[in-house]
């Protein structure tokens, strides 16, 4: 299991310490249409803040006298390790941030000891992404009009041992992004891979479909925010259920993913596997995350913004800080594993 990562020095006052630091610190160094293209939501980005406010609508409960001096934060995941429940969310266009891309986040996340889920638009840097390294890896899945496209892509993801496919289903259009027409923001071609796209007809029934080309791999189904989309997913076969509203960039005034989660994990009663993505930035977050019920979180800006700042070595870092956060909030609360947090330890905050 990897150790945490060191932290920057206190005494540089520079030097970011938070996953917060971290953006502030990004800003300058990225064109600002890219800045607003990570950072940005959809709409009136109602529900961008609203993935973060949901946070402060709990408080933790700490128990003390617990004897907790170091928690176990490793976790078991469809066939998966990983040494916290911090995962990287898939997020498009990484080589518009550095220069290495999809690459450095996957050797960041290994060197974090965690697991990176590479979005299908790093598609001609699959195999390469293969190559950092054995640590487990995920496969961000959209179905592209060209079927046989998408079924290649799958016998690729497959054979270079990626572990699991997360099949992102809240894309049928994509969303108004008033940040990015303002900026009149455009994706460099050259970063489109040939054959890439996302079939909006997409339905339940093509699940079948793309378990038939994935090797056996399992599935997760990526953007669920209700009970009865949820039931859907496990009727379907689903392997486990991502509780996403993509970054907050698709559809404006939805549910935070947090506040969607609670119902999420009733409906699927311990069926599979339900992860959140959506708002993680502080150990805390995590924590309450955990203790609603999700299995992981997934970070994807956070991870932009240290793959902005140091490449691999700032995507490590980045989830070096969120592992230290983490493992002192489960220590101070009490917890001596992952397996320990309950909703007991949180409460509505008044």
């Amino acid at each position: 299991m990897s150790e945490p990562t060191a932290r920057p020095e206190a005494t540089d006052p520079a030097a970011p310490l938070s996953v917060e630091d971290h953006e502030a610190a990004a800003r300058p160094v990225l064109p600002p249409g890219v800045f607003d293209f990570i950072a940005g939501g959809a709409g009136e980005e109602r529900t961008l803040a609203e993935n973060r406010r949901a946070f402060a609508r709990w408080v933790l409960r700490p128990r003390v006298l617990r004897g907790v001096v170091r928690p176990e934060l490793a976790i078991e995941l469809l066939g998966s390790s990983a040494a916290m429940p911090v995962l990287v969310a898939p997020w498009a266009y990484q080589r518009m941030v550095h220069p290495d891309g999809d690459v450095a986040t996957a050797r960041g996340a290994a060197a974090a000891g965690t697991i990176a889920t590479i979005s299908s638009s790093g598609y001609d840097l699959l195999e390469a992404v293969a190559a950092t390294g054995d640590a487990p890896r995920w496969w961000q899945l959209y179905v592209s009009e060209d079927r046989g496209f998408t079924a290649t892509m799958l016998q690729r993801v497959a054979a270079a041992g990626f572990r699991a496919i997360v099949w992102t289903v809240d894309l049928p259009a994509y969303g108004i992004r008033r940040r990015d027409e303002r900026n009149a923001f455009e994706i460099p071609p050259e970063l489109v891979p040939a054959g890439f796209g996302n079939d909006g007809r997409i339905t339940w029934d093509d699940l079948p479909w793309i378990r038939e080309h994935a090797g056996g791999l399992p599935v997760l189904l990526k953007g669920i925010l209700t009970r009865e989309d949820a039931e859907l997913a496990v009727r379907a076969g689903a392997d486990g259920i991502v509780v996403s509203n993509h970054g907050a960039r698709q559809l404006d005034a939805v549910p935070a993913a947090l506040d969607a989660l609670p119902e999420v994990v009733e409906a699927v009663a311990g069926a599979v596997p339900v992860l959140l993505d959506g708002g993680v930035r502080t150990g805390t977050d995590v924590l309450t995350a955990l203790a609603l019920g999700a299995t992981a979180v997934l970070v994807g800006r956070p991870a932009a913004w240290g793959l902005a700042l140091g490449g691999a070595d700032g995507v490590e870092r980045v989830l070096g800080i969120l592992r230290e956060e983490l493992e002192n909030a489960m220590t101070l609360c009490g917890c001596a594993s992952v397996a320990e947090i309950g909703p007991e330890l949180v409460a509505p905050a008044r």
